[in-house]
């Protein structure tokens, strides 16, 4: 193994050289032994014809080897090319002993040849074998022992990259195709899954690989949950579209993605509704550099607008962004111009500004505060961000006559119990009474919950605790949420912009709601560990459950009412909602405003309580400026006991 080791590690130009010079001496090794078993004498020897005719033949077999591209094939690689490089060498330098021996009448039996090219193969082709044999075999017991999952095309193209590196080494292939089970590849033998907990355990594998890239989400799910109870840390290869394109190779493997756990597959996005409101038009997205605008963005260059107008108050996610989209734009070769504005969607006159410049068609509207705890934390800026921002948005967009304007809502504006689910269906309330208006914008809404892999999401929380060490933070063990992926939401938001036909309340197929709890124990279970509870005291990792935060729900939802219909996409529906008249709209604004420059956080709750919005708090006045001016107004003992004394 020594000797292996020191030849894989010389140069290329070596090892090939030293090819040349071993299938050289196997030939002419060939040549003696075929004519010795054809004439069993030694008087072979001394029949200087018999040594004009290797001298000649050994060089041509060699040029015959080149040319067949024999010398370029990996060694420890080698596959069916490069045997059938080997048996048509053979076969060329059989015919070359044929004819040289023919031309230089050297009296060359004529079953010598026959012998030469099976002892030719043998030695040709068996060295390689032999060597490559010899390599699996030193080389399987480097590593940390892995099983992979699919023992298909992908499996054996996992299997070769894992081969070149000595991080993992396979110890078992696992495939639900009977067809392929016990059969052997490369060296490692196939089982059916119903032995993976007797392999894991047999190989002391830590790790799975699911290398099954095209297989759908319902079918990953199934195999998710058939290896989660082995607490293995599972892993997977790239979707065959990364591979295909070139973007991620077959080594490239990573976590489980959470939508796979979900068993959601996502429908294929509509391309007359992609493209209604974007290809060849000039699009903005307001909130460019967050989670869901920047996937906007993203999807919205693929339709191939005129121009993106990237609108976003954060310069590092503006920068962020617009790199991003402008080294696609390049690479891609697409014919779309990038313009990244900073601006707050608090500013009107700005908002204007930015439409009328670019004479904006379309606008995405995703730019707002999301997160529940901070949002009642500092309500003002809130309700300020969120209704007022995206009423000044609005009356931009009407004055700068954009034609379409879609705001991204959220399920959390559903019967809220906090600030900033209630500010959300104000925003939705203000667009329902503009479009109720004489005016050339059309509005619509999209409502939807949460998306995997946000800013504010679980899942990038519990994998940091998780390889922390523990202990996962769950708020409550009943915790349930609605999941999307981001891309697939944003392709739907894109899509229902298109069937909006002015006011229109749509909401997103979200599928099942998940326990928040069942997923974190999921996410520990395949990250390699088991959970740590009265059940399993000895488990490596915790739930702790931290109970909920300030406005947070137990269970979220996507409909005010039953009043629902179907629309003519299959994940699109749209909500007839309880809506105000502009007229009323604006006395409740002007209040509103008054409450907010006064910090006044009692009269902001009773105008949200009063308002159709469905707001039930489940706190009270949250706000942090608030709660500490109630701490400085409140009386301090020496003046409690002067007033009691009095």
């Amino acid at each position: 193994m020594d000797i292996l080791q020191v030849l894989f590690s010389l140069k290329r130009s070596h090892k090939r050289l030293i090819s040349v010079i071993v299938d050289a001496g196997f030939l002419i090794l060939s040549f003696w032994f075929a004519l010795f078993v054809r004439i069993d004498s030694l008087s072979v020897l001394v029949n200087p014809s018999f040594w004009l005719i290797i001298v000649l033949v050994a060089p041509l077999s060699v040029v015959a080897f080149v040319k067949l591209g024999l010398y370029r094939a990996v060694l420890r690689y080698m596959g069916i090319q490069a045997l059938g490089a080997i048996i048509l060498g053979v076969l060329a330098s059989t015919v070359s002993l044929v004819f040289i021996g023919y031309f230089l009448d050297a009296g060359l039996p004529r079953t010598v040849p026959l012998i030469y090219a099976a002892f030719a193969l043998v030695f040709v082709g068996g060295s390689r074998g032999i060597v490559r044999s010899a390599v699996g075999s030193g080389l399987k017991n480097i590593g940390e022992p892995v099983i992979i999952y699919g023992a298909g095309v992908s499996g054996r193209q996992l299997l070769t990259s894992l081969a070149q590196s000595h991080e993992y080494y396979p110890s078992a292939f696992v495939d639900d195709d009977e067809t392929l089970q016990g059969n052997i590849i490369q060296g490692v033998h196939v089982h059916s899954p119903y032995s993976i907990k007797k392999l894991v355990n047999q190989k002391a594998a830590t790790k799975v690989l699911l290398a099954m890239p095209s297989i759908s989400r319902k079918a990953r799910q199934e195999i998710l949950s058939r290896l989660e109870p082995l607490s293995v840390q599972v892993l997977t290869i790239p979707a065959m579209a990364d591979l295909v394109n070139g973007d991620k190779l077959y080594s490239d493997i990573k976590e489980v993605e959470i939508s796979d756990l979900l068993g959601r597959d996502a429908v294929d996005p509509r391309v007359d509704l992609m493209t209604a409101n974007v290809r060849g038009k000039t699009v903005m997205v307001t909130g460019a550099g967050g989670s869901i605008g920047s996937e906007l963005c993203r999807q919205i260059i693929q339709q191939k607008p005129k121009r993106l107008v990237l609108f976003e108050l954060s310069e590092f996610g503006l920068y962020s962004i617009e790199k991003e989209l402008t080294a696609k734009v390049k690479d891609q070769g697409l014919d779309v111009e990038i313009f990244p504005i900073m601006g707050s969607i608090q500013k009107q006159n700005r908002l204007e500004a930015v439409m009328s410049s670019f004479k904006v068609e379309t606008l995405y509207h995703a730019a707002a505060y999301k997160h529940v705890p901070l949002v009642e934390h500092n309500v003002v800026e809130g309700v300020r961000n969120n209704i007022f921002g995206t009423l000044y948005t609005a009356q931009a967009a009407i004055k700068a006559k954009v034609k379409t304007f879609v705001l991204i809502s959220t399920d959390k504006a559903v019967r809220p119990t906090n600030v900033m689910g209630t500010t959300k269906r104000m925003a939705e309330l203000a667009l329902q009474a503009l479009a109720n208006e004489e005016n050339n914008t059309r509005f619509c809404m999209v409502r939807f919950g949460n998306v995997l892999g946000s800013s504010g999401s679980v899942v990038p929380l519990f994998r940091r605790q998780i390889a922390a060490g523990g202990p996962v933070t769950v708020t409550h063990q009943d915790i349930t949420r609605f999941f999307m992926t981001i891309p697939e939401a944003s392709q739907l938001v894109i899509q229902a912009g298109a069937m909006g036909k002015g006011g229109d309340v749509f909401v997103l197929d979200m599928g099942e709601s998940v326990r928040i709890v069942d997923l974190a124990e999921k996410m520990i279970r395949l990250s390699g560990y088991e959970v740590k509870n009265s059940e399993t005291p000895d488990g490596e990792i915790e739930i702790q459950f931290s109970g909920l935060r300030p406005g947070e729900k137990l269970y979220e939802e996507l409909l005010i009412g039953d009043d629902v219909i179907g629309t003519e996409h299959e994940r699109i529906m749209t909500a007839n909602e309880q809506f105000m008249p502009w007229s009323e709209y604006q006395v409740v604004l002007s209040q509103l405003d008054k409450a907010c420059h006064e910090f006044d956080h009692q009269t902001i709750r009773d105008i949200l309580l009063q308002t159709p919005t469905g707001f039930n708090p489940t706190d009270g006045i949250c706000d942090l400026v608030w709660q500490q001016r109630q701490i400085k107004k409140a009386p301090s003992k020496d003046e409690i006991v002067v007033n009691l004394v009095s």
